[in-house]
């Protein structure tokens, strides 16, 4: 795509890259700095789509002719500095990626971060027309990060999700003894903002549904390790759902334990002990089955085995 000129008319060709994106959508990414409203402002009068005006729900068509107004802004010297890299490679080909995302990176920019995952991966693969994320982890998540590299994969990868035909699953370390081999946690969810602005959620009546299965894998003195399995995926989940039930995850930051956290950063763990082992599912485009396994990152594995020994 053309870089925009924001000082006279741009005239854009939509590839697959854009094809099937709501136009709102594509004009915020493409239009960075310039306020929402103002694209708002624009789609409702200036913006034409194959010389016609559209809304803004419009969803873009590969070969759409984009006519996009002069937009003056304050232009922002571009300071930001987004490394290229690529990630270890746990399954691709031509309309999927699937990457073991590290602990401590985001999986995009925004929120006090300047970049992500995503971002470092676009800046790696600058020939790529589309790159886009399927879902999304916790910053200080690691394990499986669905990427897909067709409009038409991520599409289908959505649909797939919505309807509840893939298996996530997380390895998780909580503090305490947890009982029972197999429970069923449905604890409604309700995300809400901090005086200090920080986004959190909490167990409340009138959340909306979430559905988690614990499966126990082992017992030490003191920790369980549980294997988690999404039916539903609301933002935190698996780290509210064991809160609540007192079995904080180990290292957890936001809803754990304070005081012990310090006391595991002492012994060696000095992240959250969540990751996303694998998922399963069948390819959005030849329908092939799918089961991609991230292994536990080292130095959760590291902490595993020293609790073995201390046992």
């Amino acid at each position: 795509m053309n870089s925009l000129s924001k000082e006279s008319v741009t005239w854009v060709e939509i590839d697959e890259g854009g094809e099937g994106q709501r136009i709102d959508n594509f004009l915020f990414r493409h239009l960075k700095g310039v306020p929402k409203s103002h694209i708002y402002r624009i789609l409702r009068g200036e913006v034409r789509v194959n010389k016609k005006r559209i809304d803004q729900t419009y969803r873009l068509q590969f070969g759409d002719i984009l006519r996009i107004p002069p937009i003056r802004v304050a232009e922002k010297p571009d300071t930001s500095f987004i490394p290229a890299c690529e990630f270890p490679v746990l399954f691709e080909d031509e309309a999927l990626l699937a990457i073991d995302k590290p602990a401590g990176t985001a999986v995009h920019g925004g929120s006090g971060v300047s970049f992500g995952v995503i971002e470092q991966l676009r800046r790696a693969r600058p020939q790529a027309k589309c790159l886009e994320l399927v879902h999304r982890l916790d910053r200080e998540t690691s394990g499986v990060l669905l990427v897909a590299k067709k409009r038409s994969a991520l599409t289908g990868m959505h649909e797939i999700m919505r309807e509840g035909n893939s298996d996530k699953r997380y390895l998780t370390l909580v503090l305490g003894a947890w009982q029972n081999t197999k429970q069923h946690v449905k604890l409604r969810l309700h995300k809400f903002d901090t005086p200090q602005g920080e986004k959190r959620v909490m167990v409340r009546e009138d959340g909306q549904t979430a559905h988690t299965i614990f499966t126990l894998q082992q017992r030490w003195p003191g920790f369980s390790l549980l294997e988690a399995q999404l039916k539903t995926g609301r933002t935190h989940q698996i780290r509210v759902h064991l809160s609540h039930l007192g079995f904080p995850i180990a290292g957890d930051a936001k809803y754990g334990d304070f005081a012990r956290n310090k006391e595991l950063m002492k012994q060696g763990l000095k992240r959250m002990f969540l990751h996303a082992h694998t998922i399963a599912f069948n390819h959005p485009l030849t329908g092939e089955p799918l089961n991609i396994t991230a292994p536990l990152a080292p130095e959760l594995q590291k902490f595993l085995d020293r609790l073995g020994k201390t046992a």
